[in-house]
């Protein structure tokens, strides 16, 4: 795989205050930059990493957006997850050395790869360094239940209503609009992500729409009524 890569520092890089701990001092973002390797382009539709590939870095994402997704008994692909700029992928390879899942680009993206074992080495010395790391591993936690409560106990409304939501908050922390949102992924893929058929995913955007929520024009999806979409999740 041909990515374009170069050196990047944590230093002058403008992700640094959401992929790394605030209040560094400069010797110790001096010594992350001395073990954080290099910055990759990777194409839309091309892998970062595969299932099964040997786990040796984490990876900021600096542009772009990526799915995470495993391939099911019958050889379909099921979505685990969807990373935006500003979050870290790869904390699936942690436990068994190997990646679990696939990790593809769904448009033109940029990461830096940090190799786990000296971030994990560096940590034990930097009390910042090791606190976010945690931090990380914990949001994936509470992210994957949250999941888990999302496809055990919620209809199809609420689904989309909690997607849609928690896509806007993360955006919105990016400094992007809270209410106007590109999806970078198809419905096929949101119905994937959400354990519902393609035509539900349709047929609830088509819903909305018709109560006044969102407007929808292809990818492009304007939150016309957020706390409406709050209501559907949590209803008052």
């Amino acid at each position: 795989m041909n990515h374009q890569s170069i050196k990047i520092a944590c230093s002058n890089c403008n992700m640094r205050e959401l992929c790394m701990p605030i209040g560094l001092s400069e010797g110790d973002l001096d010594r992350i930059d001395a073990i954080i390797g290099v910055r990759k382009k990777i194409k839309r539709g091309e892998s970062l990493y595969l299932n099964g590939d040997r786990f040796n870095n984490l990876y900021a994402i600096r542009t772009g957006f990526f799915k995470t997704c495993i391939t099911s008994e019958d050889g379909r692909d099921q979505v685990t997850g969807f990373q935006m700029a500003g979050e870290i992928i790869g904390l699936d390879g942690i436990v068994n050395d190997y990646h679990a899942c696939d990790a593809v680009a769904l448009e033109d993206a940029e990461i830096c790869a940090m190799p786990f074992a000296q971030i994990e080495d560096l940590s034990r010395e930097v009390n910042a360094l090791q606190h976010h790391v945690h931090k990380i591993m914990s949001r994936e936690i509470v992210r994957e239940h949250g999941v888990m409560l999302l496809l055990g106990s919620m209809r199809a409304e609420e689904r989309l209503a909690a997607f849609l939501l928690n896509l806007a908050q993360r955006l919105h922390a990016r400094g992007f609009s809270q209410s106007e949102l590109i999806l970078r992924m198809t419905r096929e893929e949101i119905g994937s992500f959400l354990g519902l058929k393609l035509e539900t995913i349709s047929r609830t955007f088509s819903r909305f729409a018709e109560d006044g929520i969102v407007d929808v024009k292809q990818r492009h999806v304007h939150i016309l009524n957020t706390q409406a979409l709050q209501d559907i999740v949590n209803p008052r």
